[in-house]
């Protein structure tokens, strides 16, 4: 009886042990999914598909994966990070992996495309972080390290999760509602070469502009902004030459003009000149609406290039006349930048003795309605500013300190005659 059971024991065992390995082999590559190290990697090259699975967008789903090639599925999921949250795209596969060889290295790759107009104009996302960008491009491409995987064949059954792509690392061509697609690769480290692939399509509402949005809103800000720098100039109803000319120079070096073909330069000399007959015959534009439309469209930055243009065109015949003055504070205004930033680009680019009348509310940022304490203190903070130039060794610095010292004191005076 003991000669049977011996070997019958010894059959039990071996196939135990090989269960046990097998669930071993599944556990490790989990901890090599779960626990990923994240690296730059040096293999971006274009791969073909191997094999895809669609799956459902961004919703959990009880469907298992299938067993017989590789799948991917997109989570949207609120992370944590010490005290900030942040929302991410969670990436999760499962199914048949195949290597060369047992304890094979891998990376893991994560690219996304947009396919909201169809695959045909598929357009890539992109990455606002540097390591996740394709090479010599901004294309989004997440790599990570997966280690080895201990079986030449390996089977997750289930969905494990393999990378969080941070939201706020990407940015897609277009605002609003987006269809984007996953694409999801395990790479040999020894030579670049795709063991499996697996795409899938989930929705996602992007609420930021996107960068092919940026790039047509910049075009159109810089239209915008050509149409209030003449505002400006016909503010006082005169534009001079000098005036004209700048407004010329600053729309061929904006728009794109030395890239242009010889009938886009006609149509813009054409376009310029037309708006030069606009404002000559005494026509006006709609400006608050015109900035509001900026505002809408464009960072503060390029904001503040508008006003520097419009400044110019001020300073080009060398009087700031009232009218202007006034329009381009209304600019400010509307555009909603820090009116005390624009008041230094104002002391820079017109000097006190340009302005043709003396607006209290640019020049010293002193306002009506301000009470008489704040209205003490502005002036004190400019009075503080001239009096530590007037011994500055460039003669213009000088000569400006003195003649706001002079206003200054000519401001308090008028405040304290006010009951």
């Amino acid at each position: 009886m003991e000669q049977i059971l011996i070997p019958i024991l010894i059959v039990i065992l071996t196939a135990i042990v090989v269960i046990i390995l097998d669930l071993t082999g599944q556990i490790r590559i989990r901890r090599f999914f779960t626990n990923y190290k994240c690296q730059d990697s040096n293999s971006r090259a274009e791969f073909p598909i191997m094999c895809e699975v669609e799956c459902n967008p961004i919703t959990e789903s009880s469907e298992l994966p299938d067993p017989e090639a590789l799948n991917c599925r997109i989570k949207l999921t609120r992370q944590k990070e010490a005290d900030c949250a942040f929302d991410a795209f969670t990436v999760q596969i499962g199914g048949i992996i195949r290597t060369p060889s047992d304890m094979h290295y891998t990376t893991l790759q994560v690219i996304l495309t947009d396919v909201t107009d169809e695959s045909y104009d598929a357009k890539p996302v992109h990455s606002r972080v540097k390591q996740w960008q394709s090479q010599d491009s901004p294309t989004f491409c997440y790599s990570a390290d997966l280690g080895k995987i201990p079986k030449q064949v390996t089977t997750l059954s289930d969905w494990t999760s393999v990378a969080q792509l941070h939201v706020d690392w990407l940015m897609f061509p277009h605002k609003g509602k987006r269809n984007l697609q996953c694409t999801t690769s395990i790479l040999s480290q020894r030579n670049g070469q795709v063991l499996a692939c697996a795409k899938c399509s989930f929705n996602y509402d992007n609420q930021d502009l996107g960068y092919i949005d940026l790039q047509e809103n910049v075009q159109r800000t810089k239209n915008l902004a050509v149409a209030l720098a003449f505002a400006v100039s016909a503010a006082d109803r005169k534009l001079y030459n000098c005036e004209i000319e700048i407004i010329k120079s600053w729309a061929r070096n904006n728009l794109d003009y030395a890239q242009a073909s010889d009938k886009d330069r006609r149509k813009l000399e054409k376009a310029l000149n037309k708006t030069v007959a606009f404002f000559s015959n005494g026509n006006q534009l709609d400006a608050y609406k015109i900035c509001k439309e900026i505002v809408e469209i464009v960072p503060l930055a390029e904001r503040y290039d508008i006003l520097d243009l419009c400044l110019h065109v001020v300073q080009a015949n060398g009087v700031a006349a009232a009218e202007e003055i006034d329009l381009i504070k209304n600019f400010a205004e509307w555009l909603e930048v820090d009116m005390n930033r624009f008041r230094d680009m104002v002391e820079k680019i017109l000097p006190v003795d340009m302005h043709e009348a003396r607006d209290q509310e640019v020049i010293l940022g002193v306002s009506a309605d301000m009470s008489k304490e704040k209205t003490r203190q502005q002036l004190n903070r400019e009075y503080n500013k001239w009096n530590s130039r007037v011994t500055n060794p460039d003669p213009a610095i000088q000569r400006q300190a003195d003649q706001m010292l002079n206003l200054i004191a000519e401001a308090r005076a008028r405040s304290e005659c006010v009951t």
